[in-house]
């Protein structure tokens, strides 16, 4: 599958870096267009001018996140298996394409023959799927592929770059809104997204650096500089070793499951993301409730999106010096402590800090947890795997907005479902601790 003869070929052999980085700057690409225009946050924007136009409650708009991410789940372990066999350019292409065109759908809701609402969930939900599982998993497998010994820190930095963007865009969007309305912020994101998302990974992207005949993430520092010329790696060498010995695990799936370790990160996955999305999504309806201006309250969902940047940063810092499981631990109180922050403040200023800091809890989830699936389990099963293991993740992501938004509906305030799902937060960061890593595996292979 070497793709040296064609442009990535070519571009390779004519950088003085590595071709990892030309793969984690594709990588990122969906962190300004697909991921953020997909995410709660910008949807969070949209909240009220939308249900406020069509006479939603915030529970039936909140449903719409929900079945995208039901919807996701159920697409998770066929794309895990697609990305292990073919790479991430096609499928990062692919949603790209599916996330640009939903959102220009968006801008028509609604459908003749269709009421609002169901026009409104016909055109999200499959945005909202292809973001909550092939998008996570192209780009974090593609990078932890190209990735084993600098591997923390390729996280970290996709991690900042994901929350630049999620910071930016839901800023954009409600300028777009208040100078042009909802409609027109739905168009002009859509097209940003196509016209971005979708040439570089068909391109760019290769699979594995062995498809390109290079070594992953060379531990000398003339190979990480220098590509080999000279086709594969020597038979008989093991590409998975890093510097200092250290093996990736290479489990398959089946030897993952039989580890209690799977199913403790599955299930903490679950609830980290169940707290994430249920507050982000429904933290700016909250202040402009409070009395925000509605521009104004955007800066919330901007300073949880910007918090993940340092927070992404500071939990790779330390994910090398201290056990993986304990970092978890603590972004997941930084995470209850940010939820409740935002559940008993009404002001801008209070919700800009407790955003910030909610942010920086979540930055930690999805860099740690990123770092613990690939080197518990290792590079070659990786998509499967976590093809496996995004369902938990998703199936969280699916019950938050549905907590908050019906609770809302329910007593009229967002503060008891903030303070329940901060609560289920700090229980989460006792369970994490237990999750011990499997043994690593003597003699792996990266075959």
């Amino acid at each position: 599958m070497s793709n040296s003869g064609g442009v990535r070929g070519r571009l390779a052999a004519g950088l003085p870096v590595y071709y990892g980085w030309v793969v984690f700057a594709v990588a990122n690409i969906p962190s300004f267009g697909a991921r953020p225009v997909a995410s709660v946050a910008v949807l969070s924007v949209f909240v009220i001018p939308m249900t406020d136009e069509f006479g939603w409650s915030r529970g039936l708009f909140s449903g719409a996140v929900s079945l995208g991410a039901v919807c996701g789940l159920v697409m998770s372990p066929f794309a895990g298996r697609l990305i292990d066999r073919y790479g991430s350019g096609v499928i990062l292409a692919g949603c790209s394409a599916v996330v640009g065109v939903c959102s220009l759908g968006l801008a028509a809701v609604p459908f003749p023959y269709l009421s609002g609402a169901w026009s409104f969930y016909a055109i999200y939900v499959p945005g909202r799927a292809v973001f909550s599982s092939p998008l996570e998993l192209g780009t974090t497998t593609a990078i932890s592929n190209w990735f084993i010994r600098r591997r923390p820190m390729a996280m970290a930095w996709f991690g900042a770059a994901q929350g630049v963007g999620l910071g930016l865009l839901p800023l954009a969007a409600a300028a777009l809104i208040g100078d042009l309305g909802w409609r027109s912020a739905w168009l002009a994101l859509g097209v940003f997204t196509v016209a971005t998302g979708i040439l570089p990974p068909l391109l760019l992207m290769a699979r594995r650096p062995e498809d390109m005949g290079l070594a992953p993430d060379p531990a000398g520092a003339s190979d990480a500089m220098t590509p080999r010329r000279n086709g594969p790696m020597v038979s008989g060498t093991n590409p998975t070793t890093r510097g200092g010995g250290w093996r990736d695990a290479d489990y398959t799936v089946g030897e993952a499951l039989r580890t209690p370790a799977f199913w403790i990160l599955a299930f903490f996955s679950m609830v980290g993301f169940m707290v994430q999305s249920g507050v982000s999504l429904h933290q700016t309806a909250h202040y402009i409730d409070a009395g925000v201006a509605p521009h104004l309250a955007a800066l919330v969902a901007t300073s949880f999106a910007l918090g993940q940047i340092p927070g992404g940063v500071m939990w790779s810092a330390v994910g090398r010096r201290l056990p993986v499981r304990v970092m978890m631990a603590v972004s997941a109180l930084w995470v209850a402590g940010g939820a409740f922050g935002i559940g008993f403040s009404d002001t801008l200023g209070w919700g800009i800090f407790a955003g910030f800091v909610f942010g920086a809890g979540v930055g930690g989830l999805h860099t740690l947890l990123r770092l613990a699936w690939a080197d518990y389990y290792g590079r070659v099963h990786l998509g499967a795997i976590r093809g496996l293991t995004l369902p938990a993740q998703i199936g969280g992501q699916a019950m938050g907005p549905l907590i908050s938004g019906f609770m809302f509906d329910a007593s009229g305030g967002y503060r008891a479902p903030f303070v329940i799902l901060a609560a289920a937060a700090s229980l989460s960061a006792l369970l994490v601790l237990t999750a011990v890593p499997p043994p690593r595996r003597e003699g792996a292979t990266g075959g």
